[in-house]
């Protein structure tokens, strides 16, 4: 056989392939999402089943780059969790972790916490932003855990979003790192930012964020994926100076494509960084 008909026989081969590769791709995203698939693909005119490889690629290299990616608040059972959690709102974890060393030695109970006037709670957790609200709502959750579930913390979507200051976000953070429940996908800041850089998202809403990468990322990995935008998010693609030149999944980002473009100026690529 003379090379020109190799040569074809491979780049068909190749063509096979990558066919199946998308098919079983959209059929994973389908069965993986209740989110209709159809409509998702002309999002961002990609094809549902090229965005989904794609995703796909982003997960390997974060993975590689960020082996050890975890939830970064300190707890040790699923209480702990809760409560850092729930004081995570608009606050760094490095300042939660600070805030729970002496707060979870004297409060070892969803009781301790539900008994502790609500003054006393403020108190403990003073250098945390909005506290006054936190103390009222660990409060009120804690209650709710003593009278309703023994003192627990429950293991379903519709039972924690019932507690007090309980989100979405808070109940998928539990679910999925204390349970190991991949229920759904955390949606903060840095998930919301490289959602839209990465173009896997143009919601703004963090429900419609969620929903979108849903049906973008086996549900097996919905857990995982937050820690991996969070890492990447805290450690390369920050929100006013991400670190394109050096990052990871470059080749996978429409963003960076933009910012590392040779026809620009430094200037240019200085202020496309902080548009982004």
């Amino acid at each position: 056989m003379d090379k020109p008909n190799k040569a074809k026989i491979e780049a068909n081969r190749k063509e096979r392939k990558l066919r199946n590769e998308k098919k079983k791709a959209l059929g994973r995203a389908r069965k993986d999402s209740n989110v209709k698939c159809h409509a998702f693909g002309a999002m961002l005119k990609e094809p549902l089943a090229d965005k989904v490889l794609r995703t796909g690629r982003i997960i390997r290299k974060l993975q590689a780059a960020y082996p050890q990616a975890r939830c970064e608040l300190n707890y040790s059972n699923p209480l702990e969790l809760l409560i850092a959690t729930i004081l995570s709102a608009q606050c760094t974890d490095r300042q939660v972790n600070i805030v729970i060393g002496p707060l979870f030695k004297k409060y070892r109970s969803a009781r301790d916490y539900a008994e502790a006037p609500v003054a006393a709670l403020e108190g403990d957790i003073r250098r945390i932003g909005l506290y006054r609200n936190k103390a009222k709502n660990i409060k009120s959750a804690c209650q709710a855990l003593v009278e309703k579930y023994g003192g627990e913390v429950p293991r379903t979507m519709k039972e924690l979003t019932e507690l007090g200051g309980v989100g979405r976000k808070t109940a998928n953070v539990v679910l999925g790192n204390a349970f190991g429940i991949n229920e759904g996908i955390v949606v903060d800041t840095h998930v919301a930012r490289l959602s839209r850089r990465l173009g896997l998202s143009d919601q703004a809403a963090p429900d419609k964020i969620e929903a979108d990468l849903q049906v973008l990322v086996p549900r097996k990995d919905w857990t995982l994926f937050g820690h991996l935008l969070i890492w990447h998010g805290r450690r390369r693609c920050m929100a006013r100076s991400p670190d394109c030149e050096n990052c990871e999944i470059k080749a996978d980002c429409p963003a960076g494509r933009k910012v590392l473009n040779p026809k620009l100026t430094a200037e240019q690529r200085k202020k496309l960084r902080l548009q982004i």
